[in-house]
Order: structure tokens, then C-alpha cells, then sequence
């Protein structure tokens, strides 16, 4: 499930400038406030296709992945994990 992210509420809503300040932001943040704020970005109904070769950079943070393309476009990822669940029956 990826989206294209809008760059100024990205860097709004970490306070940042640029996609290396987020970087640096991230690593110093409580793990639970990145993740609050970046499952507020994400919109099911965003969803787009991604060519994970036009990719630059990418930021992993848990169940996310944000990439950042050299077409200067941000996208979220989620990776959310299926659990595997077994009836005892």
C-alpha cells in the first residue's frame, strides 16, 4: 500500500525542510510519534503504483517506508504484516 505524500505537509508536520532534515528528525523522535504522525499522512484511497527503480532515497521506520524518487516526489508505504492465525480445531 504506497501514496504520494504532499513534501510541504510532510515537512510541515515534522517541522523540517528538506528530506535529509527528516531523516535526522526521525532518528531523534520517539518511535511512537513518528509512527502517529506518519499513519495520519497515509489515505487508502491515495494509493498509487510505484516504480521502485526511479527511487533515490528510502527512510525505514518500522512498518513504514518513505521514498524519496529523483523526480523529487515522497511516498509511504505501509508493510503491515498478516498475522498467521491457526485454529486449534
Amino acid at each position: 500500500m504506497i501514496t504520494l505524500l504532499d513534501k510541504n505537509i510532510l515537512y510541515n508536520t515534522f517541522e523540517v525542510n528538506d528530506f535529509n532534515s527528516l531523516e535526522n528528525k526521525i532518528d531523534i523522535m520517539a518511535p511512537s510519534l513518528v509512527e502517529y504522525y506518519l499513519s495520519t499522512l497515509y489515505f487508502d484511497e491515495n494509493e498509487i503504483y510505484l516504480n521502485k527503480q526511479n527511487i533515490e532515497r528510502t527512510l525505514y521506520f518500522g512498518e513504514y517506508s518513505i521514498y524519496f524518487d529523483y523526480d523529487n516526489e515522497i511516498f509511504l508505504e505501509i508493510n503491515k504484516k498478516k498475522l498467521d492465525t491457526c485454529s486449534l480445531w
